[in-house]
């Protein structure tokens, strides 16, 4: 038989993680097994096992697409919100909270994920996608010096806790039009750090 072209297995491989990025976040990573992704994907546990070697391999995957697709709404937000360095930040901090909070997200990357792939190689995959921009951006509102990389890493962590904090309050929109506007007082508080200039 001959092999499946690099199309058909591209295709495949897009196919399980889809199907496991479902899986893993209405039920959780402990309660998914490679046999549940291959039926549901309509694949064999072996395909699953040929594309990402594992378990933790194929959920490694997942966070990695979900962490690209949260990078990309800040960036596309922060791009709507035009030119003003501040607007951009702001959006795409507002961007990274709606996203992060996900159906599809928020239980894979924030809690599954520091546990399943280990703290320091979440922090990793975060650092490569959301929190570069977030670096960047705070940089361009005139942040700089010492407080730019600590400032960085506390934003940060403050909209992952957000975002924690707002899955304990599903569908209330008062708590996250309140999550929204606390966020707003944080960044509006970097940003004059920038604009007075000083480290």
């Amino acid at each position: 038989m001959p092999r499946a072209s690099a199309d058909d297995a591209a295709r495949t491989a897009r196919s399980i993680v889809d199907t496991a990025t479902r899986l893993f976040a209405e039920t959780g990573y402990a309660d998914v097994a490679l046999e549940d992704v291959a039926a549901a994907a309509g694949v064999t546990r072996g395909a699953v096992y040929h594309h990402y070697g594992s378990k933790r391999g194929l959920f490694t995957a997942v966070v990695a697409r979900l962490q690209e697709e949260v990078a990309a709404a800040v960036v596309a937000a922060a791009e709507e919100a035009g030119p003003d360095a501040a607007a951009q930040l702001r959006a795409g901090c507002l961007a990274f909270l709606d996203a992060v909070t996900d159906a599809a997200a928020i239980r894979t990357l924030l809690v599954d994920a520091p546990a399943v792939i280990g703290w320091a190689e979440w922090r990793q995959l975060d650092a490569e996608h959301s929190v570069v921009h977030l670096r960047e951006a705070l940089a361009a509102t005139g942040l700089s010096g010492a407080l730019l990389d600590p400032l960085t890493a506390m934003l940060s962590g403050a909209m992952n806790d957000a975002a924690l904090w707002l899955a304990e309050h599903p569908a209330d929109p008062a708590a996250r039009e309140a999550a929204r506007l606390s966020l707003a007082v944080l960044v509006d508080a970097a940003v004059a750090r920038g604009a007075a200039g000083r480290p």
